[in-house]
Formats: C-alpha cells, structure tokens, sequence
C-alpha cells in the first residue's frame, strides 16, 4: 500500500503543475518528501508499468501515456460518446462560448469534456481532469441543487461554513426552482457561467452542462439567451439519456 500511495503522490506533482510538465528526481525528491534513492527506485518502477516516461537525453520525468490509453478506453464508455457530444457541439454554435460537461465525484466535480468555440478569441480554458469543489461554480451547485437531499447535505457540511450553510441552501432551491445555477467570479475574475443539471434513465442526477464566457462584454440579452439554450441543451440531453423529466 505504501508504493501505491508513493507513486499516487508522484503522478498528482506530474499531473497538477500548470507551468512545467518536466521534473528532475530532485524535484520529485522534494516535492514526495522521500530520499532521492527510494525515489529512483520507485521512478524506474513506475517506467516499466508505463505510468511515466523518461527523456533519455535530460533525465527528466513526466507522466506516462498508458493513463491517455486507459483515460481515452473509459472515456469511450461513456454515453456522451455518442449522445452528450453532439449536444454539447450544437450548444456551442448556438451561443459561441465554450461548453463543459461534469461529473460529481464525491465532494469535487470532474470536467469530462469541453468543446471551445474557435470563432471567440476570447476562451476561458479549465482543463479536462480538473476537480472543483462542489459548492463552487455554476456547474456544481446546479448538481448539489439536484442531489438527493442527503448526499447533498453530506457534503455542503464538509465545505461551507456554518454560518453560511443556511443562505447556501436556500440558494440551492433557487436553483433548483430554476433549473440553472449562475456563477460570477467564483473561480476565476472577470468569468461567469451558466449551468442546468442532466439526469438518464432513472432520472438520477449525472452531470451538469454548463457555458463559460468572460463577463465585460455581455449583454443581459446574451445572458439570457445563454440561460435559456444550456437548460434547452440539458433537457435535449436528459430525453436522449431515456429520462422521463423532460418528455
């Protein structure tokens, strides 16, 4: 258990740096807080498994391409495959902003895919693979909004403040009197989105689709006509999943 967690530690330093994909065993060394030799041992380790790769020439170490492969086999297993994506692609011609689709994991959320709309210049760029926190975002509270109460509660205890927990609830029956949540420079200033939760055969709560845009150049007709557009897009793709909430 212990290599397990040791290497875990090594691919989340490889995979969360933003500004370099490429570290020496001496930055791996300091940043897992292990010897450079029990490091070395478990680098060469992890290369025969391909969970990390190795330049040759300056012994550098990044991540491994059997996660794309194993990333890329579960991706194609996913309904959105062949019934979310098109939605998503219309959604974005439509209102030529970009548009995600996440899925709750726990108390976080994981953007599983996003499409960009090359006609803006301007893009707000959340990686794939990145996990927010759930009380955080248009995205999110639109799922929390949409979770069975106890699963909800569960975890707006574990991430809002006490003292908030009161006025956070009733914004998430807002939300869910809505059927959108709206979000304004909570991750990232001068950005907002827009968000409707979507939900498949059991009408069990899946994910959230949900628009990013920069806010200094929208109109309250824009917003509108966003709002209106991402809840069209998630009923579209809440009857395709075999849901009965929106037929």
């Amino acid at each position: 258990m212990q290599t397990i967690d040791r290497a875990m530690q090594v691919i989340k330093v490889l995979a969360e740096s933003e500004t370099k994909k490429w570290f020496s065993i001496t930055d791996l060394s300091k940043e897992c807080d292990l010897p450079v030799s029990t490091m070395h041992r478990l680098l060469q380790s992890m290369i025969k498994h391909r969970l990390i790769q190795q330049d040759p020439n300056l012994k550098l170490y990044s991540m491994g391409y059997t996660w794309m492969e194993y990333g890329l086999q579960m991706y194609d297993s996913f309904d959105f495959v062949g019934l979310i994506r098109p939605e998503m692609e219309k959604l974005m011609h439509e209102v030529e902003e970009s548009v995600y689709f996440s899925k709750p994991i726990g108390s976080e959320a994981l953007i599983i895919e996003r499409i960009d709309c090359p006609q803006n210049p301007i893009r707000i760029y959340d990686q794939l693979g990145i996990r927010i926190p759930m009380h955080i975002g248009a995205a999110n509270k639109a799922m929390l909004a949409h979770m069975y109460k106890d699963e909800a509660l569960k975890i707006i205890n574990e991430l809002v403040p006490k003292v908030e927990i009161e006025s956070f609830l009733q914004m998430l029956d807002t939300i869910r009197q809505k059927g959108y949540g709206e979000s304004h420079g909570e991750k990232t200033k001068g950005t907002s989105s827009v968000a409707a939760p979507i939900f498949n055969h059991s009408n069990e709560l899946i994910g959230s689709i949900s628009i990013g845009y920069v806010t200094f150049n929208q109109t309250e007709e824009k917003q509108q006509l966003l709002i209106e557009k991402v809840i069209q897009a998630s009923m579209r793709i809440s009857a395709k999943l075999g849901s009965s909430l929106y037929r």
